[in-house]
């Protein structure tokens, strides 16, 4: 087995890196702090090709694969969990559409979302009361004519309020066995009846938006729908676990930032006379951490192996999701435990990367349902 990476998957590994170490990292803590949207970076971003990076070419994506995705979101998490869930997420609006999408609907929002016009894209199926059961949305959709009518809302949606373009899932057939009558469609900022509701405060990641989408009588073309009628909880779940390569990277970057961090400081710091790198119990940690992040990053990529090349990976995904989310977590504590008393202040990035690393154990399937996931492909084979 050949874990060497390619030229060009080192070159894009690379010119991520050196872009988070010049204009990431030294406005993270400020954009965590006043709560901003990082508009001006995401712009840059997209100008590097990191907006669609497994879209055509044809249709303004960099068409990379799902390797050097993995490893610029890592390399993007290193400087800010906030730049790095808008990237995941953009990347994974893009994705539905370039599968699902008709020619017309991909020409036309596309580009817009590769080139930076769109300043991100949302998916939408979480709701109030349906966040790990998807399939129990009640989300609307009715046919009239050539439109859809939907009504209802989705809640915690990632860029619901910066998006250009949302993923809406909503019930179509009502008479349909749970998760049967789901369609998918895309909706477009400023469609008639489509609402942004409230920005939820947010322990981390409080440099991309999270909202609550309001429909109400919200008018939608038909060429709007993605794939088929009652279609799209397939859909939605075979999204979800490209997703999931995603945040399993993100978190790999964010658990790297706090272990690395932490490391230097305790090589500069001094206890008893000596350093703190020079006692066995910090050694440890450091170890530890590093040696689970090394796995995680190889179950993450193994994933994103099998995806690039067109394997069945929803197993690998969700394994790769949940060991890597809960290892950076453990590991960020150790790195405020190595920090000692500072390590709980605002003066070190350690506590934001533990707020940030939090949020990974919850969405795009929580670690409980990455655990069914896990138990129910084995069983069955």
């Amino acid at each position: 087995m050949d874990f060497k990476l390619t030229p060009e998957q080192e070159m894009i590994r690379d010119m991520v890196r050196d872009f988070t170490e010049k204009s990431i990292k030294p406005v993270a803590a400020l954009h965590d702090e006043e709560k901003h949207f990082p508009y001006q970076n995401i712009k840059r971003m997209a100008d590097l090709g990191l907006m669609g990076m497994n879209i055509p070419i044809e249709y303004g994506g960099s068409e990379v694969g799902v390797i050097a995705y993995s490893l610029a979101i890592t390399e993007i998490a290193k400087g800010c969990a906030s730049h790095a869930v808008t990237t995941s997420v953009t990347n994974m609006v893009a994705e539905v559409i370039n599968e699902f999408g008709q020619d017309e609907i991909k020409r036309k929002h596309l580009p817009k979302l590769c080139n930076g016009e769109y300043p991100a894209g949302s998916f939408a199926l979480t709701e109030p009361h349906a966040g790990s059961d998807a399939a129990n949305i009640r989300t609307s959709a009715v046919r009239r004519n050539d439109t859809y009518i939907l009504n209802g809302t989705k809640a915690f949606i990632t860029s619901g309020e910066v998006s250009g373009v949302t993923v809406v899932w909503a019930v179509t057939e009502r008479n349909s066995r749970k998760g049967k009558g789901i369609s998918a469609f895309l909706v477009e900022k400023g469609s008639p009846g489509f609402k942004v509701g409230k920005a939820e405060e947010k322990m981390g990641h409080r440099a991309s938006a999270l909202n609550e989408l309001i429909f109400e009588d919200c008018v939608v073309p038909a060429n709007c729908l993605l794939g088929k009628e009652s279609e799209g909880f397939k859909i939605a779940m075979m999204e979800l676990d490209g997703g999931r390569i995603g945040i399993g990277s993100l978190s790999v970057g964010v658990g790297f930032a706090a272990i690395d961090f932490a490391t230097q400081y305790v090589k500069e710091r001094e206890a008893f006379g000596k350093p703190l790198s020079s006692f066995e119990a910090i050694q440890w940690m450091i170890a530890d951490s590093y040696t689970g992040l090394e796995a995680a990053q190889l179950l993450v990529l193994r994933a994103a192996y099998l995806k690039e090349n067109k394997l069945p990976f929803t197993k690998e995904a969700s394994m790769a999701k949940l060991f890597a989310t809960e290892t950076a977590r453990n590991v960020a504590i150790r790195a405020i435990q190595m920090l000692g008393g500072y390590g709980y202040t605002k003066d070190y990035p350690v506590e934001r990367y533990l707020r940030d690393i939090i949020g990974t154990t919850l969405y795009e399937g929580t670690s409980e349902v990455q655990r069914i996931v896990i138990s129910r492909e084995i069983l069955q084979g």
